[in-house]
């Protein structure tokens, strides 16, 4: 939500100005205190058609983004291996390499190809792991590099990756008489291959991921009102679930996929409701004369975590669906906004507001201990990663808004900008497996 104008977004519905259909680009800016070497060797391949996708650079550059990796530079390497019997190590202990990804890329059949990969440990002069094979067509190179990232990572760091997964944001273009389009994209984790989902000369707010990746939430604006909408990502059909006078906002799903949380202006005040998509059967969760927004389910959807200023100030609050029992989590800064819970329910990120400035804040619910993340002054819109590791965001930066991620620990950080202009509201996807 756009923090600066608190009153203005809860009146409506959180109303952002956002980018076109724009190309995002990485720009890491710190990483861990101490890298870990690799190099990813340019992959093997017996065609004679030059490839679309260079799959070894992908890979490195996902391992590089995250921030716990230093790459090889490919002018230093003595020699590119491409199978087992290719390698020696010596070469690999001179560059001070701790670990090489080798693999190949072999066409089976029309556009089909199969990729083939390998870790190898420099210090124990073994392999890491097995030798692996994938198949794919020639569209979906860039999915085989982020799964072979996701192996990597998995096997160097103990976590589960995110390579392959993907981000929602909204964009905005103006035309030459400065009338606003809205876009909503969905992008690779990296910012590849955006793909506009809907789009409208009215904002589009608030976009959300089913639990299971196959479809969409999100607020549009018509005639000037907010709506809430669901959509089959595969097939672009989509329909409209909330449509009440006054606000409708802020949709988040269940645990289970099968209820909506939601908010409501309808009685009169924002309220939190819980939609059951099955029956269309509408809950009232809160029941406060202050304004109750920015609903997000806890991990095991017992509980419902969302900003409220009936204490004064916006903090942010817990309900418990079962007793409807309100009890309020943050205490720190002078106001919380826009709570996500890491998967584990561990972990609790939000904006904090201190000194006129607004950072992102990781908050710990068993200790009650918190972290200011970042050192910017307008952060929005925190969206954590499917294995709980890394935390994107909008921010502005020379006048421009752009995205930028800061790992939990706030070690590792990395830029998003758009090549094209502003872009906001990111949602970071589950796993689709």
């Amino acid at each position: 939500m756009m923090l600066r104008k608190w009153c203005l977004v809860l009146f409506t519905c959180l109303l952002f100005t956002s980018v076109a259909r724009a190309q995002l680009v990485i720009e890491v800016t710190s990483g861990a205190d101490k890298l870990l070497p690799i190099a990813v060797v340019p992959f093997g391949y017996n065609g004679t058609n030059p490839l679309p996708q260079d799959v070894a650079q992908i890979v490195q550059d996902d391992l590089v983004r995250s921030g716990l990796f230093k790459a090889i530079p490919r002018s230093s390497m003595l020699s590119q291996p491409s199978k087992l019997s290719d390698v020696y190590y010596r070469d690999w202990r001179l560059l001070k390499a701790d670990y090489v990804l080798i693999g190949s890329i072999k066409k089976i059949k029309g556009d089909r190809y199969r990729v083939g990969f390998q870790l190898l440990n420099v210090l124990t002069q073994k392999p890491a792991d097995d030798y692996t094979t994938i198949d794919v067509t020639k569209n979906h190179l860039r999915d085989a590099a982020h799964y072979i990232s996701d192996a990597v990572f998995k096997k160097l760091t103990g976590i589960r990756g995110d390579f392959s997964t993907r981000i929602l944001y909204v964009t905005e273009q103006h035309d030459r008489t400065h009338h606003p389009l809205y876009k909503l994209q969905v992008a690779d984790a990296d910012g590849h291959r955006p793909q506009v989902i809907v789009e409208s000369n009215e904002p589009i707010l608030s976009p959300a991921w089913s639990r299971n990746g196959r479809d969409i939430a999100y607020v549009m604006f018509k005639n000037m009102r907010p709506r809430i909408f669901i959509q089959e990502l595969a097939t672009g059909k989509r329909k409209q679930i909330m449509s009440f006078k006054g606000l409708n906002g802020s949709p988040a799903w269940s645990p289970d996929g099968k209820k909506l949380a939601l908010v409501l202006s309808k009685d009169g005040n924002a309220e939190i409701y819980t939609l059951d998509l099955a029956t269309q059967k509408l809950e009232r969760m809160t029941n406060n004369y202050a304004i109750d927004t920015e609903p997000a389910w806890g991990p095991k959807g017992k509980t419902i975590y969302f900003t409220s200023d009936r204490g004064g100030n916006p903090q942010i609050y817990r309900l418990d669906i079962k007793t409807k029992k309100v009890e309020r989590i943050t205490f720190e800064g002078d106001s919380n906004y826009r709570a996500r819970l890491t998967p584990d329910g561990r972990f609790l990120v939000c904006i904090e507001k201190l000194n006129g400035d607004y950072h992102i804040a990781l908050q710990d619910l068993k200790t009650g201990r918190v972290k200011i993340l970042t050192h910017t002054d307008l952060d929005e819109s925190p969206t954590i990663s499917p294995n709980g590791t890394m935390v994107m965001y909008a921010t502005t930066e020379h006048g421009k808004e752009i995205l930028a991620v800061v790992s939990v620990d706030g070690l590792v950080k990395y830029k998003v900008p758009s090549t094209d202009g502003d872009v906001r509201e990111p949602a970071w996807s589950p796993y689709f497996n």
